[in-house]
């Protein structure tokens, strides 16, 4: 049988992205139990898929990016969807990838390493 389990007319139904912005949402919130200071200000977003081809620093299609303050905008970080959804093996994985993904770019924003901002980092998104 393929199609939905849950109809789209109830409650429970979210789409893919919707979970995926859950999984993001959670990841933030656990961060910021010990860094709230830190994050204020802070926007936090997902995109579909990177605007643009990897940076010269970059390997491969990014899956996350950190845009530092500039002139009128906030620090901004960015997770893409589809670049993490296709790596991740099963809902715990993508969970826990994204999860990485976010700290990774948290670290890059407070100039730490990513095992400080995260003493449960995986290390390899």
């Amino acid at each position: 049988m393929r199609g939905q389990v849950i109809p789209s007319t109830v409650p429970a139904y979210r789409t893919r992205a919707e979970r995926f912005d859950e999984m993001v949402l959670a990841a933030v919130e656990q961060l910021e139990k010990r860094w709230a200071k830190q994050l204020e200000g802070t926007e936090f977003a997902v995109e579909e898929v990177p605007p643009s081809g990897p940076a010269p620093w970059e390997r491969g299609v990014p899956l996350g990016r950190y845009f530092p303050a500039d002139v009128g905008l906030p620090a901004r970080i960015v997770v893409y969807r589809r670049p993490v959804e296709s790596r991740a093996e099963d809902v715990a994985d993508l969970a826990d990838l994204v999860r990485d993904i976010v700290v990774e770019q948290v670290a890059h924003l407070l100039e730490r390493d990513p095992d400080e901002v995260d003493p449960d980092y995986r290390g390899g998104a």
